[in-house]
């Protein structure tokens, strides 16, 4: 039962989202930005498993669940992006993504976890300064999501056809606009 009164049909972020529009704006605008917007090189399934990743090592159910259903809308695999949340290093991706994935993971731990020398492996494997950046970032941004979603103890559906057909909304339109209302039955 969440901390706070929510809109009941409303999972997880979305629920904070809409309890608080104001706030809801400029954070929808920075996930829109690292997630879903063109990007020089990391496509959006990409990244949403960096945020699906860092999310899985939070243990927030909501946001790992969510994100991998719109990692797995964009990539077509939904195996992989369990593959990714059990071992990236042994995940069918490039060797690039998982120095990616290795950042990502320290900086869950916390951003001093970082090194020179964890950069330089990335750079190693073909990772631009704006993969690093942005990697960074998304991990940072989901510890700070993953917070707030679990922090004030928002639902998270059991159904995986709900966090499905709320990922195909958000790998098709992006976060921008309005959520789907769940039923109690979807609940």
């Amino acid at each position: 039962m969440p901390h706070i009164d929510l809109p009941k049909e409303y999972p997880g972020i979305r629920s904070l989202f809409m309890f608080r529009p104001e706030t809801a704006a400029p954070l929808n605008d920075l996930v829109q930005t690292l997630l879903h917007n063109p990007h020089p090189t990391l496509s959006p399934g990409e990244r949403e498993l960096i945020a699906t990743y860092v999310s899985s090592l939070n243990n927030c159910k909501y946001c790992s669940t969510i994100h991998g259903a719109i990692a797995k809308h964009h990539l077509h695999n939904g195996d992989l992006v369990e593959s990714v949340k059990s071992n990236p290093d042994t995940a069918p991706i490039s060797s690039k993504l998982k120095a990616l994935l290795k950042i990502a993971a320290l900086v869950q731990l916390s951003g001093k976890e970082v090194s020179a020398k964890d950069v330089e492996a990335a750079r190693n494997e073909g990772a631009t300064d704006i993969e690093i950046h942005d990697t960074v970032l998304i991990a940072a941004a989901f510890c700070m999501f993953n917070r707030y979603v679990d922090g004030l103890a928002t639902w998270a559906p059991d159904d995986p056809a709900v966090y499905d057909r709320m990922g195909k909304q958000r790998a098709e339109e992006g976060y921008l606009t309005p959520p789907f209302k769940i039923q109690p039955q979807q609940v």
